[in-house]
């Protein structure tokens, strides 16, 4: 039996292996790691909960029990480590978790008036310019992972000392075995001081690719000699930004004195800004939650799929697509609890007439409408880029249209938009994100 001194390392002493599930879990690397996951999660939750110290120990004797009943059994033992460490994991995020404060609330506070005021002179921008406003002003460092020579994909923490790094603090990073904020990719490394305290700490910031071109970022504290890292989970984030299949960004921000990760995820009418505490666990979170509503325009002018030439529509057509446009808004229902188009009385099935039907990962499907031209009823859907918005192009959107029992296939307008600004409200809750 692997006694509660031996859990509470990082792993166990594989020398002194003395049953069939020690050896086993010291001739799997796989069940090793997950070992030694679990004794380092164990340990922190031990800290952080003195009341709870006996109770936790006895749930994991009795977890020890069940476990030594798999013997040489490797998906067993893996299934019952896999288990025990999510449970560890979500007790001990439950224990450290940080609980926003006075502070974070007046911070809040402060973010929705700037952003209200702001709104007076730019209702489109209000919520860039306030978070411009705001933007960390403490000097920072930078430094890029060193390459790796079979995988340009990849890089890894530097081996000699950075140019932005000084000695002191080249010292405590080489002697924390810093890791990246994903499990591969490419990272950078920036020094910033995140809690006032006069001492730089450290971003990692990890882009990892993948379908959604992730990027993933996590922090460490500056602490004496070394730099503590804010999580223990092996491959934890304090946020990630998804660039295909999301809208999603951060502004590093001081508010009353206190730095902050302004979180942004966005979609179609509305922008959510999460106020992180970037060197804690963050579970319930200060938001500010903007909407937005537009002002839709299918231009005459349409370009062709090259891309550069261009077409007009005709003017009945424009009126047409322009008049669907004006029918829409945030609450239209996907699909539609009523037929978009009238049912024949024989054809294709009525699912048909509900919806324009799916759509890809990488786009957000706004509504589904009804389309009216001459005599002929279309279905469509307003698509765009999760509220994605410039200040030359406003909102950029697709509408795409299809006739209803019919293998004709689709065609596509472009569709523009301008915003104006018609609510900031706050509150305090979990981040919703939109993970592509």
């Amino acid at each position: 039996m692997l006694f509660i001194q031996q859990t509470l390392a990082a792993g166990m002493d594989c020398t002194k292996a003395a049953n069939a599930v020690e050896n086993t879990v010291c001739a799997n690397t796989s069940l090793y790691e997950l070992d030694a996951q679990m004794g380092a999660v164990y340990r922190e939750l031990f800290k952080a909960s003195v009341p709870a110290q006996a109770e936790l120990k006895h749930t994991q004797r009795l977890w020890l029990k069940v476990r030594n009943e798999c013997a040489d059994d490797v998906a067993c033992l893996d299934r019952n480590y896999s288990e025990r460490l999510q449970s560890l994991l979500a007790q001990w995020q439950a224990a450290v978790a940080y609980q926003p404060d006075d502070l974070d609330k007046q911070a809040l506070d402060d973010l929705q008036k700037r952003i209200q005021a702001a709104s007076k002179d730019d209702p489109e921008f209000a919520l860039d310019r306030a978070l411009a406003a705001l933007a960390v002003k403490t000097a920072a460092g930078g430094f890029d992972g060193d390459a790796n020579e079979d995988d340009s994909s990849i890089t890894h923490f530097p081996t000699a000392q950075p140019k932005d790094v000084t000695a002191n603090e080249w010292r405590a990073l080489s002697a924390s075995r810093i890791t990246d904020a994903a499990e591969t990719g490419l990272t950078s490394y920036t020094l910033r001081d995140l809690d006032e305290d006069g001492q730089r700490d450290l971003i990692v910031n990890t882009y990892a690719g993948g379908t959604g071109l992730f990027t993933y970022v996590e922090t460490w504290r500056r602490d004496g000699e070394r730099f503590v890292k804010r999580s223990v989970e092996p491959e934890s984030s304090l946020f990630y930004t998804n660039d295909r299949g999301a809208n999603q960004s951060v502004d590093w921000i001081s508010l009353r004195g206190k730095t902050y990760a302004a979180y942004r995820n966005s979609e179609y009418g509305v922008d959510r800004v999460y106020l992180l505490n970037p060197l804690k666990i963050n579970v319930l979170v200060p938001t500010v939650t903007i909407r937005y509503r537009y002002e839709l325009d299918v231009p005459v002018l349409q370009h062709k799929d090259d891309g550069n030439s261009t077409f007009e529509l005709e003017p009945d057509l424009h009126r047409a697509l322009n008049l669907a446009m004006a029918k829409v808004n945030e609450s239209a229902a996907i699909p539609s609890k009523e037929p978009l188009c009238p049912i024949p009385a024989t054809g294709a099935g009525e699912n048909d007439y509900y919806s324009f039907g799916p759509a890809h990962y990488s786009i957000e499907k706004v509504a589904d409408l009804p389309v009216f031209i001459g005599n002929d009823c279309y279905i469509g859907a307003l698509i765009d880029w999760f509220g994605s918005y410039s200040e030359k192009n406003g909102l950029f959107a697709q509408l795409a249209l299809r006739k209803p029992n019919s293998d004709d296939g689709s065609r596509t307008y472009e569709v523009y938009g301008r915003r104006h600004m018609t609510e900031v409200s706050t509150s305090i809750g979990k981040v919703e994100l939109n993970e592509g």
